[in-house]
């Protein structure tokens, strides 16, 4: 059943707001986000915390990437903040936070969370943990601040990784 249902969300993930054309295989994550208007936040925010060089190396990344509207969803002022040079510290924790080590496709991630009798810590390049779970069809990520989101399109992929698109920024401790 959990399978049929995340099945289901694989098939949406076809109609998403990303913009994923034809041979985005041949496209690094970078590239896939730069060609999303639902992330033009997130690759402001990665050009300005410089971390483009990284995320179009070799990898593999999985990028679990805030929309823009995930953004906008912060406290008023939080992302012009982040954006300031003199943050681009901070900026750089709470984007590295959302990468994990690796490919990590859906299936894979529903298969780590039936084998963890419901749920999947991954550590991400951050250094952070994220814990993974189904709540109905939809994976829900949750923080280690307890803040959560939801996987809204899943297996973007690049040819240095894969993207899940989320819809709510996790931050780190």
């Amino acid at each position: 059943m959990i399978r049929k249902s995340f099945a289901a969300i694989l098939l949406l993930a076809s109609v998403s707001v990303v913009n994923l054309k034809a041979g985005a295989q041949s496209k690094d994550i970078v590239d896939i986000a730069v060609g999303s208007s639902a992330h033009t936040t997130l690759v402001a925010a990665v050009k300005a915390a410089d971390l483009v060089s990284t995320l179009k190396g070799t990898g593999p990344f999985t990028v679990f990437a805030p929309t823009n509207d995930a953004f906008s969803a912060l406290p008023s002022g939080t992302v012009e903040s982040l954006l300031k040079a003199e943050n681009k510290g901070k900026l750089s924790s709470v984007l590295t936070y959302h990468v994990v080590p690796g490919n990590i496709v859906a299936k894979d991630v529903v298969e780590a969370i039936n084998k963890g009798n419901g749920k999947a810590v991954v550590t991400t390049v951050q250094g952070g943990k994220l814990t993974l779970t189904l709540d109905g069809s939809k994976v829900k990520i949750t923080d280690e601040n307890g803040r959560s989101a939801y996987v809204t399109a899943v297996d973007l992929k690049g040819s240095n990784g894969v993207i899940h698109v989320i819809d709510t920024v996790v931050l780190p401790k």
